[in-house]
């Protein structure tokens, strides 16, 4: 496919995978202005706009473009500003959005307001820029960045009723109830889930809901600050209806944002704004939180989530059974439960370590050889690095660990990175910020992007999770 169709097709994707509200603000200005050698340039209107660009939907835009052109392609996004259409224009493609269009490599600046003319330089180009590109209504991150699966009617209610109907009544009532909301808890217990669904439910509400872990905060408020744009950064989170904050605990030592979410939140509350947030213990054990922010977080209602119970583990166990069509004897079940008591997250990689063994291993499903299953399985977890994991993966695909620690993002590489990062969260206790850190420095975000994409994937590819089982059969019986 030529690249101009490529694009035109991109686009066209992207505008029915995200919601209208982000494309609008994002991707509608955008104009192709060359695609030469695989390098696709990208005109974008504003520095704002192309960090957005870069760092949220780059994978998205270069997804789409390396399936249609067959070939693996690099995006460059650069201000530009597009020429004012004449109506006497005979190009025969002035009918078509100017997304569609090969600019010529013309610049002009667009005409200011008349009150413009009398400003000083400094006011003219911010005057102009705030009526030329008009900041976001409904900053919501894309839809992807939910996962489908973290729903109400997919969570288990029996070991945490309180804490479920609390979320519940939070995402059919907001801002009339609880305000703010917090979840509590230990790993792998649900937080993320329930935050997840009630973000589900608010925007089939039709509500500007905004969900992200605190880091996104952080590195949006960074961004800002670099770029001058901290006008647009409040804009965006303080317009929110509702807004969601996973792992609000890293926000604690950063004096910065810690200010700027201080403010968010009294901005918020004071507009009758639902405010839901998660951390890994009570407010009050957060020691490098500010105490107007411990105290604020204490001022709505605080729940905790505990572990699941073992009838609660054993029905859990049966939802993921039938959503893939296999049937597990109760027997088996009982023992996956009694061996992995702790959390959901080492539940689920226990079963999927049974099903895996059993489907592509050629193994009955006897209990003996779920015991030994679970035996390898648990034993690796308590001694396998992810030096180990990263090293079995890259030499998988061919790689090198350092390939896979870099900055390279050609697909095959940015798969096996992904895998890499779903068998570290699946073999070893780090955490998301630690496994990044193992990865070359990359981000919370990033880790938590590659490793649900992976967990998302798994639930259709056979193919892939053949691969996977294969990788970790190695790392298992790897010496340490």
């Amino acid at each position: 496919m030529k690249p101009k169709d490529a694009w035109k097709a991109a686009y066209n994707q992207l505008e029915l995978q995200l919601d209208r509200a982000s494309f609008d603000t994002w991707l509608r200005p955008a104009v192709l202005l060359s695609a030469e050698k695989g390098v696709f340039v990208v005109g974008v209107h504003n520095t704002y706009a192309r960090d957005m660009l870069q760092h949220r939907l780059y994978r998205n835009i270069w997804r789409l473009l390396t399936d249609l052109t067959g070939q693996d392609v690099e995006i460059k996004f650069e201000i530009h500003k597009a020429e004012t259409p004449s109506t006497s224009q005979d190009d025969s493609d002035s009918d078509a959005p100017p997304m569609f269009r090969f600019l010529a490599m013309k610049s002009r600046t667009p005409d200011l307001p008349e009150t413009s003319a009398v400003s000083t330089s400094h006011e003219t180009a911010s005057s102009s820029l705030y009526d030329y590109v008009q900041a976001p209504q409904r900053a919501d991150l894309p839809e992807s960045e939910l996962n489908a699966r973290f729903t109400f009617d997919r969570f288990m209610v029996q070991s945490n009723q309180v804490v479920y109907e609390a979320a519940l009544s939070v995402a059919e009532h907001t801002a009339s109830l609880y305000n703010p909301f917090l979840i509590y808890g230990g790993v792998g217990l649900g937080k993320t889930h329930l935050l997840q669904a009630i973000a589900h439910v608010c925007q089939q509400k039709g509500l500007n809901t905004v969900y992200i872990p605190s880091e996104v905060f952080t590195n949006d408020l960074i961004s800002a600050i670099r770029e001058r744009s901290t006008a647009m950064f409040r804009d965006k989170y303080r317009t929110a209806d509702v807004l969601l904050v996973d792992d609000i605990q890293f926000i604690g030592g950063k004096e910065s944002t810690q200010e700027e979410f201080f403010h968010t939140f009294n901005a918020l509350v004071n507009f009758n704004k639902q405010i839901v947030l998660a951390s890994d213990r009570h407010p009050s054990e957060l020691k490098t939180l500010e105490d107007r922010l411990r105290s604020r977080f204490q001022g709505g209602l605080v729940a905790d989530i505990q572990p699941p119970s073992f009838e609660t583990r054993i029905a859990i166990m049966k939802m993921w059974s039938e959503e893939r069509g296999i049937r597990l004897p109760y027997s088996v079940l009982e023992m996956v439960s009694n061996r992995v008591p702790k959390n959901v997250r080492e539940l689920e990689g226990a079963f999927n370590q049974v099903v895996a063994q059993t489907q592509f291993g050629r193994q009955n499903m006897s209990l003996p050889s779920v015991e030994s299953t679970l035996n390898r399985y648990n034993s690796r977890r308590e001694r396998v690095s992810m030096d180990d994991i990263i090293a079995v993966t890259a030499q998988n695909f061919g790689f090198t660990s350092a390939d896979l620690r870099s900055k390279k993002r050609t697909a095959r590489i940015s798969k096996a990175r992904q895998i890499a990062m779903y068998l570290c969260r699946e073999l070893t206790e780090f955490s998301l910020p630690q496994v990044g850190a193992a990865f070359g420095g990359r981000s919370h975000t990033t880790v938590l992007h590659g490793t649900k994409k992976i967990t998302e994937e798994l639930e259709f590819d056979r193919v892939l999770e053949a691969r996977i089982l294969k990788i970790r059969k190695k790392i298992v019986t790897a010496p340490c």
